[in-house]
């Protein structure tokens, strides 16, 4: 998720941290309600937002011209959705996955631009959000989710106000100036320390809640790059907000950044058995 770590230079009016407070609230409510939920509720939160991210993703590359280009890759990932939605996992990530390949490679072989972008962005908008409906398909799957959510929310809170209060050494200064090293340690304690909560919330012994807490402390460092990511692909096109469509976030890609990056790899801990399903 992206955020601003500052610790000088102009402070975000009491007002707009009201406004990005009740939001950011209102959206943790109605997230962990669907999460609670499951099934075609949390299947259908997450093809929102992939279809959401996949719609920014061509606004700031441009890959939404001609139209025709982003409604096929708005088709091909509704269609993996579907599938998944049917049961049928490996041919949901499959079709995503060829599919935007497909298209990024066809762009680049006939020099289209749009195609050549809208690739790409298939891949970005679909895979972590076809992750994350599968990891709530899993049997502890509500767990699993929950604390991916939560390590990464607390990730970009906790970087945020430490960076703020801090500052310090920049971490990437020609991707994100305002972001500090201070602002990534403070965001991994406190994922770490959520981590733990949880851990101990689920009823697990100490030495498996600490485990949790590893964990988280790695997702933090990983939704950081995905935050990283996030910012070099609007300072290539030269644009600050990836949308405004949540009142004081931005777009859903500033909001879900380290969710992309985060989601696939637990998702695939967990296919090949080392994630923390094996200790719920």
């Amino acid at each position: 998720m992206s955020t601003e770590q500052v610790h000088t230079g102009s402070e975000p009016a009491k007002s707009d941290l009201k406004v990005r407070a009740i939001a950011g609230v209102v959206m943790a409510a109605v997230a962990i309600g669907l999460l609670w939920l499951g099934g075609l509720a949390f299947l259908t939160l997450t093809l929102v937002i992939g279809a959401l991210v996949l719609r920014e993703w061509c606004t700031v590359t441009g890959a939404g011209q001609p139209r025709i280009v982003y409604l096929l890759a708005l088709t091909l990932l509704a269609a993996g959705f579907g599938l998944a939605g049917a049961g049928n996992w490996p041919m949901g990530f499959a079709l995503t996955l060829g599919g935007g390949a497909f298209l990024g490679l066809a762009g680049l072989v006939l020099k289209q631009r749009s195609l050549r972008w809208v690739g790409p962005g298939l891949i970005y908008a679909a895979v972590p959000a076809l992750a994350l409906a599968w990891l709530r398909h899993l049997p502890d799957g509500f767990k699993i989710v929950l604390w991916v959510m939560v390590a990464v929310a607390m990730t970009d809170t906790c970087a945020y106000f430490a960076g703020r209060r801090f500052g310090g050494p920049k971490l990437a200064p020609r991707i994100s100036p305002k972001k500090t090293w201070s602002g990534l340690i403070g965001g991994t304690i406190g994922a770490a320390l959520s981590g733990w909560v949880l851990g101990a919330l689920f009823g697990l012994p100490l030495e498996k809640a600490i485990w949790l807490a590893g964990g988280a402390a790695v997702l933090a460092v990983v939704s950081q790059m995905g935050d990283l990511g996030e910012s070099a692909l609007k300072r290539a096109f030269d644009v600050k907000d990836s949308g405004s469509i949540l009142p004081g976030h931005g777009g859903i890609m500033d909001r879900v950044d380290g969710l992309v990056a985060a989601a696939p790899l637990v998702a695939l801990a967990e296919l090949f058995g080392l994630g923390i399903g094996a200790l719920l």
